[in-house]
């Protein structure tokens, strides 16, 4: 380890240099394998990430980490994302049967024309406004008005969860050494507010069979069997948070990308089958989940010639890894022609994002209406401001003139 590999990873959690941390992840991948001086490791080149998601020696329980999580405090029953198989798969599985192939396999494309009709409200509401805000306006309430739904929320509830998940956001990264303990004591008790505001509507739920996932995943007796509560709560959580966090951060990122490329945006509006390659290209370039940030090594590996012990928390750097150049050709250029995009903006391996299908369905509709229908849209400020938090890393607002 030397000085400047702790002084990049810490210069890439500043908040100054959320607006663009690339330089610094090209600095990182100099040393694909880097110990902190906290006794962490940051992974950041794309074959050893690659690797590592598949690897059955790295565990994503943090009840496997040689040093506590202070965010992962008094959370007795954990989300499928953070356990491994096979109780993982278990839990998985018994989640998909209601939301994918191939118990479920119609349900985004059988959205299609709700997702559309959501997306065409929202627009119709901006096109008298010389002045947007694509985030407030656009990008956040159309995932959130989705999964409401999926889940059974009530969307007037949407304002409560809405603090909630901001809080547990913020305080993913909390480091002791830095951080004021408000920041961890706002996120535990998000954590449990949203967890026994989730606990009420289940219980709403048993006995009453209905169309949306709570109701589903209260009443249904699988080949897994049932979810216990605890269990159905804690994937309703992740649901909760993964469903909306990550595309409001996908459909805001896309635009300022869009905005920033304007070759390419007169290109998505004169051919809308543009936006598939598009998109997988926005999951590789500005992709809205910047850093796993922790794994626990089950045992002691190898990786790329160094010796990471039991124990140890391992940090991957999927944003750095997606623009690797050993991996990618000209990584640093936008390119929606690129060929062979095995980008990690999901992750990989038994952990591939649960709702990627969703995700990406809701981002290319989200575009192509915009692109479409907004008039001269025009960047306010470039850089826009940043979200806090380095790992879902999306801008806070964007604000577009239009029709200028």
């Amino acid at each position: 380890m030397t000085t400047t590999e702790t002084d990049t990873l810490r210069r890439i959690l500043d908040y100054s240099s959320r607006a663009d941390p690339y330089p610094l992840y090209a600095e990182l991948r100099e040393t694909p394998v880097a110990r902190q001086r906290d006794g962490s490791y940051v992974v950041s080149t794309y074959r050893e990430i690659a690797g590592l998601l598949h690897d059955p020696h790295i565990s994503s329980d943090v009840r496997n980490l040689a040093r506590p999580m202070p965010s992962h405090a008094g959370e007795s029953t954990p989300a499928f994302i953070n356990l491994d198989p096979p109780e993982h798969d278990r839990l998985r599985r018994m989640a998909m049967r209601h939301f994918g192939p191939p118990h479920t396999p119609g349900l985004v494309t059988g959205m299609e024309d709700d997702l559309t009709a959501v997306v065409t409200t929202l627009i119709d509401g901006l096109e008298d406004k010389e002045r947007i805000d694509v985030v407030d306006d656009f990008a956040y309430p159309f995932p959130v008005a989705v999964i409401c739904h999926l889940l059974g929320v009530p969307r007037e509830d949407e304002p409560r969860f809405h603090l909630w998940v901001d809080a547990l956001i913020n305080s993913i990264d909390y480091n002791p050494e830095t951080d004021p303990k408000e920041k961890l004591e706002n996120g535990l008790r998000a954590r449990k507010d949203l967890r026994e505001y989730l606990g009420g509507l289940l219980q709403r739920r048993h006995g009453k069979p209905g169309e949306d996932l709570l109701s589903r995943m209260a009443n249904d007796d699988g080949p897994d069997g049932r979810m216990t509560d605890e269990q159905i709560v804690a994937t309703a959580n992740l649901l909760l948070i993964a469903g909306h966090e990550t595309t409001v951060n996908l459909i805001t990122n896309g635009m300022l990308t869009l905005l920033r490329h304007p070759d390419v945006l007169r290109r998505l509006r004169e051919d809308p089958d543009l936006v598939v390659p598009l998109v997988e290209e926005l999951l590789r370039y500005e992709p809205p989940v910047h850093i796993i940030p922790w794994r626990a090594a089950y045992s002691d590996i190898t990786v790329a010639g160094t010796l990471i012990p039991k124990g140890a928390q391992v940090m991957l750097m999927l944003a750095s890894g997606s623009r690797d150049p050993v991996r990618f050709h000209e990584p640093q250029r936008f390119d929606p022609d690129r060929r062979d995009n095995q980008h990690l903006g999901f992750g990989s391996g038994i952990h591939l994002c649960f709702g990627g299908p969703l995700a990406r369905r809701e981002t290319q509709i989200a575009l192509t209406e915009l692109v479409r229908r907004l008039d001269r849209p025009q960047l306010v400020t470039d850089p826009p401001p940043y979200r806090r938090s380095p790992i879902l890393r999306g801008p806070i607002h964007l604000e577009v003139t239009q029709g200028g």
